[in-house]
Order: C-alpha cells, then sequence, then structure tokens
C-alpha cells in the first residue's frame, strides 16, 4: 500500500510518500541530499520496500519539493535545525523503530540526530555519500553549482522536481555552504556517541568528499561501521549504482535486525 499527502509541522507542510511494510517491523526513513526531495528518491524507495519488505517513508524538507519554502538565508546550522525537525517528523511516522537512510545532507543530518539521541528509537543508520566535516572539494564542486544553475540548464532541470520553490531550494543550500563560517562546520564531535550499527556507502569518485568521510566515520564512531565503496561512483550511489546499493542495504538489515531476506525482488 502506497500513500502520499503532507504532515503539518508548527504551521509548515512537508510533503511525504509513505509505502507499507511488514506490521512491527522497522520503518526505513529516507532522508534527501542538499537539492533532493521525494520525488528524486525516483523509484529507489521501491525497491528498497520489494527487496527488505519493510515500510519507507520519505519526506521532503521545508523549502523542497512540494513542502512550503523557508526563510533564507539559511544559517550554518540548519542541519541542526533539521535534526530537530526529524525528531518530530519521526513520531508521526507510524512505526515504533525507525533505520534512517541520509543521502548528503540527509546523512549529515541523520549523524547530528543520532549522536544527540543516545537512548531512541533508531536502530540502525545507512549514510550514502555522508559529510561530517568540510573539504576543499566539496566546496569547489558547491561552487561549480552555483556556475552551472545560473549559465545552464541545471535551474530548469531541478524545476521539475521544486517547482517555482525551485530558487528557495538551490539558494537555501548553495549559499550556506560557500558562506566563509561555512568552512569549519564539522559534525565529528557527534560521532563517538553513536553506538548504533552503521553502514556507510560512497562512491570512489564522489566529487564532494573524499574518503577520508569514511574513515572519520570508521574511527569516531562507537557502533559497527560497515563500508562499501563503489567504483567509478559519484556523488549518488543510489541513481548511479541502484541495485548494488539496494543490495549492499538489504544485506546490513539482515545481519543487524536478523531478517531473512533472501528470494526478495531487487
Amino acid at each position: 500500500m502506497k500513500h502520499q499527502g503532507f504532515i503539518e509541522l508548527d504551521n509548515t507542510k512537508l510533503e511525504y510518500h509513505w509505502i507499507a511494510g511488514r506490521p512491527d517491523e522497522p520503518v526505513l526513513v529516507l532522508l534527501h541530499e542538499g537539492l533532493g526531495c521525494v520525488s528524486m528518491w525516483k523509484n529507489f524507495p521501491q525497491r528498497l520496500a520489494e527487496k527488505t519488505g519493510l515500510g519507507v517513508f520519505s519526506y521532503s524538507r521545508q523549502g523542497y519539493g512540494q513542502s512550503d519554502p523557508c526563510a533564507l538565508p539559511r544559517t550554518v546550522g540548519y542541519m541542526h535545525d533539521e535534526a530537530v525537525v526529524l525528531e518530530e517528523v519521526l513520531n508521526r511516522i507510524p512505526g515504533e523503530t525507525f533505520i534512517l537512510i541520509g543521502h548528503s545532507d540527509g546523512a549529515s543530518i541523520a549523524t547530528i540526530y543520532a549522536g544527540s539521541h543516545a537512548e531512541s528509537s533508531v536502530q540502525a543508520m545507512v549514510l550514502l555519500a555522508p559529510h561530517f566535516f568540510v573539504e576543499s572539494k566539496s566546496i569547489e564542486s558547491i561552487a561549480n553549482a552555483k556556475s552551472l544553475y545560473e549559465t545552464t540548464d541545471l535551474r530548469n532541470r531541478l524545476e521539475k522536481y521544486h517547482g517555482e520553490r525551485v530558487d528557495n531550494a538551490f539558494w537555501g543550500w548553495n549559499d550556506a555552504w560557500l558562506c566563509d563560517e561555512f568552512k569549519s562546520w564539522n559534525i565529528t564531535e557527534y560521532l563517538p556517541n553513536i553506538e548504533i550499527p552503521i553502514l556507510v556507502i560512497q562512491g570512489q569518485s564522489d566529487e564532494y568528499g573524499s574518503e577520508a568521510q569514511i574513515t572519520a566515520a570508521e574511527e569516531g564512531m562507537t557502533g559497527s561501521v560497515q563500508t562499501c565503496l563503489l567504483p567509478d561512483c559519484g556523488h549518488s550511489p543510489h541513481r548511479q549504482f541502484e541495485s548494488e546499493t539496494v543490495r549492499a542495504i538489504a544485506g546490513f538489515i539482515e545481519i543487524i535486525h536478523g531478517e531473512n531476506l533472501a528470494g526478495k525482488s531487487g
């Protein structure tokens, strides 16, 4: 069963998409990238649901997709703010326990949340192309994105997903990352507080971050950390290598949750 609509938090509407799974099992909660939204996950949520049998919930943060726009400029602490919103969202989801699956900014938000809530309903996390600190290549790629947005059809391509909110989505993300204060942004302080199992998936050719991000997770987190480094893959493993990413996530869940997922499609 699928369902989509809006949830309202403090007079702010956030769009969501829900795929029901087995009752009394963890729900997979998808947290999108800095320019993402519900629709940009494309077929990935359905593939996860089919492969694992678990419910999958995705939502667009404020300023993205069909959710309400946000006030600009965003502060350097906007991902910390979104970790607070995440707690409110989890309280609205039809489930008792959760596995967070975050991509890029979404992975950072998941990290901040898990590192701030030692006792929570989150059982595990999958971090796709996470960033725990800023690298020079991150800033260079985001500066390049600004140029592309201003001189190519990138704006038109993003408008397909964000509609009239496209400028709100892009500049809210881009301006925050390119401000001088953001160069010292760092969330590694949260890593030692994370005791739940973690899977980190990163492309070997990720233009926004290096393998130093994986090393930070392995050395900093208290819980078990599994890693998957995909060759010839950039910043979006779930789009560039969807089948491999789905299999890696399903295998991780089978190990940490004790579920026999053999025979599921995908």
